[in-house]
């Protein structure tokens, strides 16, 4: 009987015969790092590879299977749902980010394929000279973010107010199953068809969207383009408390004006703000004026946002911020006083646009914010909900953190919301809890090192950790029991088992065809670690 060693090695042979040895990883801390995410850590991976050519995918992941390991997708890292935590170490991480060429980018068809590698910056930087852009065009952490990876797990930010995420935009996918067999879906699956469109037929693409890798991985993904618009300005107003400006809110994304449309509580502008020196300020100014072409407006927009910015600091306040965009500043200064009429109700208070403008003004930064400026570690979770779920979320949810207040103080954990509009029928709420723990892996690599010079990594604080798992599962709970969505399923959200059981066991056949030995990413849905 062979030992686990023994297989590894085997395996580790087959694979570098495929790919080269500066493909195959079996450095212990690399693998430590690329079997961990933001929040989650567990069973280290035995191996880890990185194809350069999405042809090596098919025999690669056959190979896994083959050999009895299981078959991990790992796109840019940034999870904090355990989408490609190992459940045990007989695995393999198929890291994914080498596959980043731009495949075809078709003004004429509005279209653009990618490998699976492809970070959103990427795609911005190669539309922009073309006044072409995504419609939804990226998350906060885009620098690194990469598309496979948002398709997987329903990444959000950017344009999703007017334009929903990434999968709102897909037109097709390509796809190896555990058995090494490539699928395509959209009009690219049929004889003779090329992709650019989705649902010639049922949708197929939908199957593998928000899957975490349970059913397969993803090599190319097509998408549609827009027009980039012209003219893009932002406005920021400040309410008295949370319920108040998440209704506002609501009513905001209800009326599809906007691009962006989200809410910063007191906590959350201050993480947003801290850390900001005059030099970037000064910075992000030079970009937002120089987009300006009348010097009149020049001027307007800096005072706007230092004034914006003293605002923010000095007061403990909940701020909506919306961005606007069209083809004719008459347009777009239309949407933003249109949006001014509907927040008259609510009391609204105008102050300077610091944070959209900025947030536009300097996308895709360095992805610091990973750690705090004390060198805290933070962990989120996210539930979608109809408006009209609104009040009884935010009651169950105050409830929730009151209930853990003076162990939260005793331990030194915190807690900020942010909230989204997704198209005009959704609304995201995101608590995310703070403390100051030993940092993971990514905690230590993604930051730049001029950022972590300034910070000091904090010892092991197993209290508060044990008390933020408590509170994260309650939250997830409590999302479950209101029947509300999630975003980044992972292994965090039991979605397998809410399902009632006719879904669940179309789901089941489902996975049973397409990996009948349970090889890709089990656990990933909360499907389980083998099918049977």
């Amino acid at each position: 009987m062979t030992t686990f060693n023994q297989q590894k090695e085997t395996l580790k042979s087959r694979l570098v015969d495929l790919l080269g040895a500066d493909a195959v990883i079996v450095d212990s801390e690399v693998l430590h790092l690329l079997s961990t995410d933001v929040y989650a850590s567990g069973p280290i991976a035995a191996l880890a590879v990185c194809p350069r050519d999405r042809q090596d995918v098919p025999r690669v992941v056959q190979l896994i299977g083959e050999h009895g390991f299981s078959v991990i997708p790992r796109g840019g890292g940034l999870s904090y749902t355990g989408g490609y935590t190992p459940d045990h170490m007989k695995s393999v991480i198929v890291d994914l980010r080498r596959l980043d060429k731009i495949i075809e980018l078709s003004e004429s068809d509005m279209i653009i394929t990618v490998e699976a590698g492809v970070t959103w910056k990427q795609i911005y930087v190669a539309l922009a000279p073309l006044g072409l852009r995504l419609p939804f065009f990226g998350t906060f952490s885009g620098a690194l973010a990469t598309v496979g990876g948002g398709m997987s797990n329903g990444a959000l930010f950017l344009g999703s107010a007017r334009y929903g995420s990434a999968a709102d935009m897909a037109l097709g996918l390509e796809v190896v199953l555990a058995s090494g067999e490539v699928v395509k879906t959209g009009q690219a699956a049929f004889a003779n068809g090329v992709s650019f469109y989705r649902t010639y037929g049922p949708d197929l693409t939908g199957l593998f969207l928000h899957d975490a890798g349970a059913l397969g991985v993803k090599t190319l993904i097509t998408m549609r383009l827009i027009r980039a618009p012209t003219v893009t300005d932002a406005a920021s107003f400040v309410f008295a408390d949370m319920a108040c400006a998440a209704h506002a809110l609501s009513v905001v994304g209800r009326s599809g004006l906007c691009e962006d449309a989200y809410v910063f509580d007191p906590e959350t502008t201050r993480n947003n703000l801290q850390g900001s020196d005059l030099q970037k300020s000064a910075g992000r100014l030079a970009k937002v004026m120089a987009t300006e072409k009348r010097w009149i407006r020049r001027v307007s927009q800096a005072i706007k946002l230092l004034r914006g910015a003293h605002e923010l600091k000095s007061s403990e306040v909940f701020s909506l911020h919306v961005v606007c965009a069209g083809e004719t500043r008459r347009g777009v200064d239309g949407d933003l006083d249109l949006l001014r009429s509907l927040l008259v109700p609510f009391a609204a208070k105008e102050i300077g646009s610091t944070i959209p403008t900025a947030v536009r003004a300097n996308l895709f930064e360095p992805v610091n914010s990973l750690v705090g400026t004390q060198g805290e570690r933070w962990a989120a979770l996210n539930a979608k909900l109809r408006h009209s779920q609104l009040d009884e979320l935010l009651l169950n949810t105050d409830a929730l953190f009151a209930r853990h207040a003076k162990a939260m103080a005793q331990h030194g954990v915190t807690f900020s919301r942010l909230c989204m509009a997704i198209s005009n029928h959704t609304f995201s709420f995101e608590p995310v809890l703070r403390w100051s723990d030993e940092w993971l892996p990514l905690h230590r690599s993604v930051p730049e090192l001029a950022y972590l010079k300034n910070v000091s990594e904090p010892p092991p604080n197993l209290l508060a950790r044990e008390l933020v798992a408590t509170m994260r599962a309650e939250l997830v709970a409590l999302f479950a029991e209101m029947g509300l969505a999630s975003n980044q399923i992972g292994r965090t959200y039991p979605w397998f088992v809410s399902l009632n059981p006719v879904t669940a066991r179309l789901v089941q056949d489902l996975k049973n065809s397409l990996d009948p030995h349970g090889v890709m990413n089990p656990g990933a849905l909360g499907i389980g670690t083998k099918i049977t």
